[in-house]
């Protein structure tokens, strides 16, 4: 069958009410396991590598400073935006205790909050700014990413030029071990035998978070609603609101590393994959299988867009032919969330109204 055949019979099927399915648990716990395993555990991992991989790559350039130096540390920054992106999307479990997503995106920032303490500290540090299990009792605004693209590709950065600037290389390298230590505690519960994974992989009722497949399939789905979600509102409206309106490239996440729409691939790439690896279209059957290739085309085109597009500056947003780019991108991902609220939704056995994007 051919993408156009999908889409076709997707469009025509649109307006009617798919019948509520009775999900097999078996069926639920085999996603579950395929997401968990196949998707969130490897992802975890690949993020502890990438924040390791940059502790390693700032300790060397803060030894060695260069413009050279400063390129490389930039591209490993932007590995670790990329590799964080894909899993944050999965916004549920231990990155939501201790204040860890906040500790490593602390996003967005309308005070400029994070912007002023970085200030502070560079302008008068103290030891335990200097040191990575210090700086994680202080604020969330000076630990994560943010902090670190501030300290090096800021307005800042330039004070980076030689041996002699060691304090801000120190907090720049405090803050990305302290990124590396979070990485590691979320990898490691992940991969705890009798933890979070297998409270997602064991739905029952005695499970302290999905009692049944139906729960633990519904946050699944909720996953993918309300992944699209942000990344419409949070990540592309600070900056781009449509066509014809006032554009605000510096409100971006990540503008000062020009890693805002690789950020932005991670978080759709990730969408993409996790869609397909743990297998959602297996809850649909028959003729309703067009919708879920439909939802992984989707996904597939939004993340291959995003993959090709330029960092947003006041000059790419002011051209006709880059936010046509931006439209295309919304549309496929509004196009796969409303399938997978309608549609999959209904197939999961959710009662008429009920809708993952308002959160009910």
């Amino acid at each position: 069958m051919t993408m156009k055949s999908i889409l076709l019979i997707a469009a025509l099927m649109a307006p009617l009410a798919t019948p509520a399915l009775a999900v097999d648990d078996a069926l639920a716990r085999k996603i579950m396991v395929n997401a968990v395993d196949g998707y969130i555990r490897p992802s975890y991992s690949a993020l502890e590598d990438a924040a390791h991989g940059l502790s390693d790559n700032t300790a060397a350039f803060c030894a060695a400073p260069s413009d050279d130096g400063l390129k490389g540390l930039n591209a490993r920054f932007g590995d670790l935006v990329e590799a964080w992106a894909r899993i944050e999307i999965v916004r549920e479990g231990p990155v939501l205790e201790n204040n860890r997503y906040e500790r490593i995106l602390f996003y967005p920032d309308r005070k400029s909050t994070g912007q002023k303490q970085v200030q502070k500290i560079l302008a008068d540090p103290d030891a335990s700014d200097m040191d990575a299990a210090g700086l994680a009792a202080k604020s969330v605004a000076v630990q994560g990413l943010g902090a670190y693209e501030l300290t090096f590709f800021g307005r800042e950065a330039g004070l980076v030029a030689s041996p002699d600037d060691a304090d801000q290389c120190r907090y720049g390298l405090a803050v990305s071990r302290n990124i590396e230590a979070i990485a590691g505690e979320l990898s490691a519960a992940w991969d705890a035998p009798d933890g979070v994974a297998k409270n997602w992989k064991e739905p029952g009722p005695a499970n302290p978070v999905f009692r049944t497949g139906d729960e633990a399939l519904q946050a699944m789905i909720g996953i993918f609603v309300h992944g699209v979600e942000t990344v419409r509102d949070q990540r592309v409206k600070p900056f781009y609101k449509g066509a014809g309106e006032k554009t605000s490239p510096r409100l971006a996440l990540l503008w000062r590393s020009e890693n805002t729409m690789r950020a932005i691939h991670g978080n759709v790439s990730g969408l993409a994959d996790l869609w397909k690896t743990s297998d959602m279209r297996s809850l649909l059957t028959g003729d309703a299988e067009a919708l879920a290739d439909a939802v992984e085309f989707d996904f597939k085109a939004a993340a291959g867009a995003v993959g090709k597009m330029e960092q947003p500056t006041a000059e790419k947003l002011a051209d006709g032919k880059y936010q046509r780019k931006i439209d295309f991108i919304l549309f496929n991902l509004r196009d796969a969330s409303t399938r997978i609220d309608r549609d999959v939704g209904a197939a999961v056995g959710l009662s008429a109204g009920f809708s993952f994007g308002d959160g009910d």
